[in-house]
């Protein structure tokens, strides 16, 4: 059991070649914190195969008395045995914008248009598309930062905090108050914006890569500054995280390998509470690719 408050569910999935689902917004609880991270985090399961991870979700799921949140119950389990049907998919592959200039690397489009082509092999209609996600990363920042110098105010030995955290601790101080409620206002906006693709285009799921990036070496982010990390981050995963800002749900499927073995995976999204359609695609993906019999050489 992960948590995901920007990608760290899918992210590592797609990078160990696992499952990972980003549950709905309160589907399972963070308490004993009741919106946690300004409702950018949740839990979610990793697993070898939908079917776990469905199973997993289903044990953990439920709200506690005071959370915020209280979605109403899926049946994960049922919908990993279930047909998805066939489903219009719009295939992204334009991230938002990170100023980065990040776009997928050669090896993670070549993995994720074959998943595609399964896709449509599969009997789905699949198009190219571009969601409308705006300037979406001015609600996330005071959202993140907020949330990790609420976090730090905790620590009962602050000084044993990574410098980078304390600068994004820094930045979460002068971002609280009313630019943090501000940014939080604009989410029934950004639902309306980015939940077009659903509503007017009349998509059911939106796939696109879950990184940018293969996985990078071990010690790639050691010694990094605050503002270097955090290029390097939005560089190599800008991909997850609106998903965060809208608190809709999110499954990581592995998408194949790269030529030296790396493992690199594919998002299915979709709008609020579609966990169950997207668990359902995935388990129909996993009994074609079949991605749970592979294994890393030694």
């Amino acid at each position: 059991l992960g948590s995901d408050g920007a990608g760290s569910v899918r992210i590592p999935a797609a990078w160990t070649h696992l499952v990972g689902i980003k549950p709905q917004r309160g589907r399972i609880s963070v308490h004993p914190h009741s919106d946690a991270f300004q409702g950018l985090t949740v839990n979610g399961p990793l697993a070898r195969t939908v079917a776990d991870a469905a199973l997993l979700l289903d044990t953990v799921a439920g709200a506690h008395p005071e959370d915020f949140h209280r979605p109403p119950a899926v049946r994960a389990a049922d919908a990993a045995r279930r047909d998805p049907g066939r489903l219009r998919i719009a295939l992204a592959w334009r991230p938002p914008l990170t100023l980065t200039g990040a776009g997928p690397d050669p090896e993670v489009r070549r993995a994720v248009t074959a998943l595609a082509d399964t896709l449509a092999r599969l009997g789905h209609h699949v198009e190219e598309a571009r969601p409308r996600y705006g300037l979406i990363g001015l609600a996330f920042v005071p959202r993140a930062t907020v949330g990790i110098a609420e976090f730090a105010a905790r620590h009962p030995e602050p000084a044993l905090l990574d410098p980078r955290t304390r600068s994004a601790l820094r930045t979460g101080t002068r971002l609280g108050g009313r630019v943090v409620r501000a940014a939080r206002a604009r989410e029934v906006r950004q639902h309306r914006r980015i939940g077009a693709l659903f509503d007017a285009s009349g998509f059911d799921v939106l796939l696109t890569p879950t990184t940018a990036a293969p996985p990078p070496r071990i010690g790639r982010f050691d010694d990094l500054s605050a503002w270097r990390t955090d290029v390097a981050m939005a560089a190599a995963c800008p991909y997850a995280w609106p998903w965060n800002v809208l608190g809709w749900p999110g499954v990581n499927v592995p998408a194949g390998f790269t030529r030296s073995g790396l493992p690199v995976g594919a998002q299915l999204l979709g709008p609020s509470r579609s966990e169950e359609r997207l668990i359902a695609l995935a388990a129909q993906l996993e009994d074609d690719r079949r991605w749970f019999e592979h294994r890393p050489p030694v």
